[in-house]
C-alpha cells in the first residue's frame, strides 16, 4: 500500500476556518505588541495586519514587532529582520 501524504480535512471549510483563525490571533498579537511597545497604530497599518492571512508575512512582521521604530516600518522592502 502506498503512502499517503494527504491529510482527512485537508482544503475543507474546516481547514480554512483553522487558518483563517491562525492569522486572526497572530494580526491580534502584532497589533497588541505595537501598542504595548507605545507606538501609534494608524488605521491603514491595523487593516493591513488585520486582512493578512499569509502566515509567513505575519512570521516575518512577528519578527520586526519588537524592533520597528514606527508601526509603518513593519512593511518596509528589505527591513533587516533579527535572527
Amino acid at each position: 500500500m502506498p503512502f499517503v501524504t494527504y491529510s482527512p480535512g485537508r482544503g475543507t471549510v474546516r481547514e480554512t476556518a483553522y487558518l483563517e483563525g491562525r492569522a486572526e490571533g497572530r494580526a491580534e498579537s502584532i497589533l497588541r505588541l505595537l501598542e504595548a511597545r507605545g507606538l501609534p497604530v494608524p488605521g491603514g497599518v491595523r487593516e493591513r495586519v488585520a486582512t493578512c492571512t499569509d502566515l509567513a508575512l505575519f512570521n516575518a512582521w512577528l519578527d520586526r514587532v519588537l524592533t520597528v521604530a514606527r508601526a509603518e516600518d513593519l512593511f518596509a522592502e528589505g527591513a533587516d529582520v533579527p535572527g
